[in-house]
């Protein structure tokens, strides 16, 4: 069996075909999901990438949120499609209310483009399952607008029942409450961060392999390896 990722474009995405090429380096076939679809093509998975989707008016990912392909997407998700929205496509997954919180202005007001370190505070996850907990890696980052907020109890809720799934070490790069660089549902089945792991899945891009974890981890969840 052959895991089948769709890999879902918005006018205005930007990492789509790396986010693809992470997924056929991983073992699956990715499958090309326009804005305007509402058939997800019988795939195992979705991968919304990062970019500026409908030029980030209004809000990031608030027009996007409301796209054809997301309320399938969003009616999938919430039966245990696996999902990873990365950047934009985290930000998109708030906006559709499948992830708690918004992800606001850098506290810095710069765009911000590093290799950033993170901690993995959750290996359990549909996308995580290939790192182990405590575990630090680099992943390339570039926002403008990454900073994580939620209210108290939310932050609270998140941390108690284990769903923030990496955090930034070192530094603080965008202003992110709690230094939460990613997040899961209660399922484990949607996960949004906002580094992007599409960019560290090969040796030859400069920033490691790191990054390819998320895509194997889905891939062996998808054709039961454990």
């Amino acid at each position: 069996m052959t895991a089948r990722i769709g890999v879902v474009t918005f006018p205005g995405s930007l990492d789509d075909r790396d986010a693809a090429r992470a997924v056929r380096l991983a073992g699956a076939e990715p499958v090309a999901l326009w804005h305007r679809d509402t058939d997800l093509r019988d795939v195992d998975a979705v991968i919304l990438p990062g970019g500026f989707s409908y030029g980030d008016y209004l809000r990031c990912g608030a027009i996007a949120r409301f796209s054809p392909v997301m309320g399938t997407v969003i009616e999938r998700a919430r039966a245990g499609l696996p999902v990873l929205g990365i950047c934009n496509g985290f930000q998109v997954l708030c906006e559709a209310h499948l992830l708690p919180g918004a992800l606001t202005r850098n506290d810095h007001l710069h765009f911000i483009c590093r290799d950033q370190r993170l901690r993995v505070e959750n290996a359990d996850t549909a996308w995580t399952r290939d790192y182990t907990a405590g575990q630090e890696i680099t992943i390339p980052l570039k926002n403008g607008e990454g900073g994580y907020v939620a209210d108290e109890h939310t932050l609270d809720e998140l941390e108690g029942e284990g769903r923030v799934v990496f955090r930034y070490l070192d530094l603080n790069p965008n202003g992110s409450r709690r230094d939460i660089a990613g997040i899961t549902n209660a399922a484990g089945n949607v996960v949004g961060l906002m580094p992007h792991p599409e960019h560290a899945v090969e040796d030859l891009t400069g920033s490691g392999t790191d990054g390819l974890g998320f895509f194997t981890s889905a891939v062996k969840n998808l054709v039961g390896i454990a």
